[in-house]
C-alpha cells in the first residue's frame, strides 16, 4: 500500500509538472500529451526499479541484523536478557514483572524478541521487493492518466488552472492516505504534499512560459 500511494503520489506530481511547464510554453496537444507520455515511461520504469532496490537493501540490511543477533544470542545471551528486560523496565514496568515477561520470551522465542526489542521488526516479516516494485509500476502511470487526461480536456481558456486544481486535489487525497498509512498527523501530510504540487507546478509553469515566451 505504501507503494501504491507514493507512487501514484509521484505520479501526479511528476507528469503535471511536465504537461504544465509544456503547456506553458506551446499550445500544441500533442506535444504535451507526449511529452507527459515520456514522463510517465521514464517515471513508471525509474519507480519500479528505485522501489526494488531500496527494498531489496532493507531486507537484506535486516537479514544482516537478524544473523548478527543470532551470534550474540550464541555468545551472550545473558547480555541480551538484560537488554529485554531493562527495556521493558524503561516504559514503567515493574522490574519483577519485566524480568518474568522476559523470561518467558526469551524461553519461547529468543530471537524474534530480541530482533524486535533491538531493531523494531519482526523476523521472516520483510517486505517483498517484487510486490513494490509492482505496485509502483501500476500506480505511477495512474496517477499520471490525472495531469494528463486534465490538461488535455479542458479548454485553452481555462487549461492550466483547471489541471492545476485537479492536481491539488487529487495530491491533497494522496497526502492524507500516505499519511495515514505511516499513522502520522494526516493534515500536515495532506498540506505538505498540496504545497509540494504547488512549488513543482509553479517552477515548471515560469520555466515554460519563459521558453515559449
Amino acid at each position: 500500500m505504501r507503494a501504491a500511494v507514493m507512487g501514484a503520489n509521484d505520479g501526479i506530481v511528476s507528469v503535471a509538472g511536465i504537461v504544465v511547464g509544456v503547456a506553458a510554453a506551446s499550445t500544441s496537444s500533442f506535444a504535451i500529451l507526449l511529452s507527459g507520455f515520456a514522463g510517465m515511461i521514464a517515471g513508471t520504469v525509474s519507480m519500479a526499479m528505485g522501489e526494488y532496490v531500496s527494498v531489496n537493501a532493507e531486507k537484506d540490511a535486516q537479514r544482516n541484523a537478524v544473523n548478527k543477533q543470532q551470534l550474540a544470542l550464541d555468545n551472550q545471551y545473558d547480555d541480551e536478557f538484560k537488554f529485554v528486560q531493562q527495556k521493558y523496565e524503561n516504559t514503567g514496568i515493574n522490574p519483577q514483572l519485566a524480568r518474568q515477561a522476559t523470561s518467558e520470551m526469551m524461553a519461547k522465542d529468543p530471537l524474534t524478541t530480541t530482533v524486535r526489542e533491538r531493531f523494531g521488526f519482526n523476523v521472516n516479516e520483510y517486505t517483498n521487493p517484487y510486490d513494490a516494485a509492482i505496485a509502483s509500476m501500476v500506480s505511477f502511470p495512474l496517477g499520471s492518466c490525472l495531469p494528463m487526461m486534465a490538461v488535455w480536456l479542458f479548454p485553452s481558456a481555462i487549461k492550466i488552472p483547471a489541471t492545476f486544481m485537479a492536481v491539488l486535489i487529487a495530491l491533497a487525497i494522496t497526502g492524507y492516505a500516505a499519511a495515514a498509512l505511516g499513522h502520522s498527523n494526516r493534515w500536515k501530510g495532506m498540506w505538505r504534499n498540496i504545497v509540494a504540487g504547488i512549488l513543482t507546478m509553479a517552477v515548471t509553469f515560469l520555466i515554460g512560459h519563459l521558453i515559449g515566451g
